[in-house]
């Protein structure tokens, strides 16, 4: 790295905004990413996603560095296989934000991420996985999600859109959990105090970068912490109007290569 450098780290969200469909990178992006990796920055993944179901993303990348993942709960060093830290959801506070939470707007549908590198996504009774090429398991009640430790609590509701389902949540306990919303369909409760930017942050303290030299992209609600640590934010071009109202920049969609836009105008 040098002080000539734009930005000394590139902080990417992956749905929504590295990531096109399929789960994929374009030729256009990684080329942007390796011509900012030539010129001396680092590039690491900030993903709501857990270790199992972000794995085969970091492979197909040839990815080796540290990946933020679990929406900052876990840092991985993808190169060893292994979690450098990684913080656990209470399983009896969930259950107590749950009941909170279904006391104020009936029946909700959860699932959890459970801890571990080779931990599974647990589906209960009702919750509709959008993302059907990713593995999980679903169980006959509400129960059996909590038969292993967990790093955060999924959520959906048959009736109110996801910005209702979290303001709701939020105003219900927001004192006890996080609560935000990572993507369509996509609620998520975890410990206090987690989030993108606290994932982030350790992982930038491992190599050695401040914010003041990190430039961050991404789409959703839960980026709204990491754009506050970096020095910079620039949202996609359809990200989520909070993310869009604390961004210094908005770039194209992640299918029109939005990413690699900003980091050729940057990079070269």
């Amino acid at each position: 790295m040098t002080s000539a450098l734009p930005y000394a780290l590139i902080a990417t969200d992956l749905d929504g905004t590295l990531l096109c469909a399929g789960d994929t990178v374009s030729a256009r992006s990684y080329a942007a990413l390796a011509t900012a990796r030539a010129a001396g920055a680092q590039h690491i993944i900030v993903t709501g996603r857990p270790v199992p179901q972000v794995r085969h993303v970091l492979d197909g990348l040839g990815y080796g560095g540290l990946a933020v993942c679990g929406q900052g709960a876990q840092v991985y060093d993808a190169a060893r296989g292994r979690l450098l830290h990684s913080v656990s959801m209470d399983r009896g506070l969930a259950e107590v934000a749950l009941g909170k939470i279904e006391a104020e707007i009936g029946e909700v549908y959860a699932a959890v991420n459970q801890e571990g590198v080779d931990a599974e996504m647990l589906i209960g009774p009702g919750y509709r996985m959008w993302h059907p090429h990713l593995p999980t398991v679903r169980v006959p009640r509400r129960s059996d999600l909590w038969s292993a430790p967990i790093n955060k609590v999924l959520l959906q509701h048959p009736r109110l859109d996801d910005d209702e389902l979290t303001r709701v949540a939020r105003s219900v306990v927001g004192d006890l959990v996080n609560v935000t919303m990572a993507g369509e369909h996509t609620v998520e409760l975890q410990p206090p105090g987690i989030d993108k930017a606290s994932g982030l942050a350790r992982a930038a303290a491992v190599l050695g970068v401040p914010p003041s030299a990190t430039i961050a992209f991404g789409d959703m609600p839960n980026d709204v912490p990491m754009f506050g640590w970096a020095a910079y934010g620039v949202a996609m071009a359809d990200a989520h109007r909070e993310l869009v109202a604390v961004a210094d920049e908005v770039t194209l969609s992640n299918e029109s290569d939005g990413i690699a836009v900003v980091l050729e105008r940057l990079f070269g």
